[in-house]
């Protein structure tokens, strides 16, 4: 296919190998240790474009957070190419911060990390500690917070600036529901000014919730792409079936899944 003006990111046969250590480490000092190869994405490759909310789906080790991670540029592919019309954001700005400091601290590095200037981070530093909404816990040291705190946190941060690709990885697992329904509405304005957002989550309740599409992953592979709901319902049913050891009707689904699917053909020109 032809890619078009509203066009955010193209995968286009993703590729992505390590070669491990027996100790699961990529590093060693013997030459002579075996070598394990773990294809965490094989032949991905998908168009997403403005305005979608595309829900990413899969057990763990299926490749969710390293396909994140390869749109995001935060790792590079061993083979394809990942190709964007700006550079994404991936809500995991928390590597910038710091446990010991406070909140109001914390949303400085956070928007220092990504890009801003330390007078643009004056400008909208109140605004983004109102956002996180946790009180005067923005005073105190991050490491008192609750994981539903630090989510509303680190979200008011990651998306204090509208970017045109936005990855949430688990971010809004976290939350309460007072949280994940301000968080359903800042996604929306952020859609309604034509961005792309990405997010993984092991609830096929929360990319009902905030996705119109998802992509189902499997064993590195794209088995599923489609109708938010239609597509996190066939991984529910195929994650019951697991965990209740039905492996005939696990194979069936994901099969099913498989053969529906069918992989674009991406020219990129």
């Amino acid at each position: 296919m032809q890619v078009s003006s509203d066009v955010t990111v193209v995968a286009q046969k993703l590729h992505k190998k390590y070669v491990l250590n027996p100790n699961g480490s990529e590093f060693g000092f013997s030459r002579k240790s075996k070598k394990n190869t773990v294809h965490a994405i094989n032949d991905v490759s998908f168009v997403a474009h403005r305005g979608e909310s595309i829900g990413v789906v899969g057990h763990n080790g299926s490749g969710k957070s390293t396909l994140f991670r390869l749109i995001s540029g935060g790792e590079s592919p061993t083979s394809g190419g990942v190709y964007v019309s700006s550079e994404p954001t991936l809500l995991g700005v928390s590597s910038a911060l710091q446990p010991s400091v406070s909140g109001r601290l914390n949303v400085r590095l956070g928007l220092l990390a990504m890009g801003l200037s330390p007078d643009e981070v004056k400008v909208i530093e109140d605004e983004v500690c109102a956002w996180a909404d946790i009180s005067d816990a923005i005073d105190r040291p991050m490491k008192t917070y609750s994981s539903g705190m630090k989510a509303r946190l680190v979200f008011s941060i990651s998306t204090a600036i509208k970017r045109d690709i936005l990855l949430i990885d688990e971010a809004l697992s976290t939350g309460d529901g007072a949280f994940t329904a301000r968080a359903k509405v800042r996604m929306k304005e952020f859609l309604d000014e034509a961005g792309t957002v990405f997010l993984v989550s092991h609830g096929a309740g929360t990319i009902k919730d905030h996705c119109n599409r998802a992509l189902w992953m499997h064993a590195g592979e794209i088995i599923a792409d489609g109708d938010a709901f239609v597509v996190s319902s066939s991984y529910v049913r195929w994650s019951k079936a697991t965990s209740r050891g039905d492996i005939n009707l696990a194979d069936e689904l994901i099969n099913k899944a498989r053969s529906s699917y069918q992989k674009p053909n991406i020219v990129i020109g």
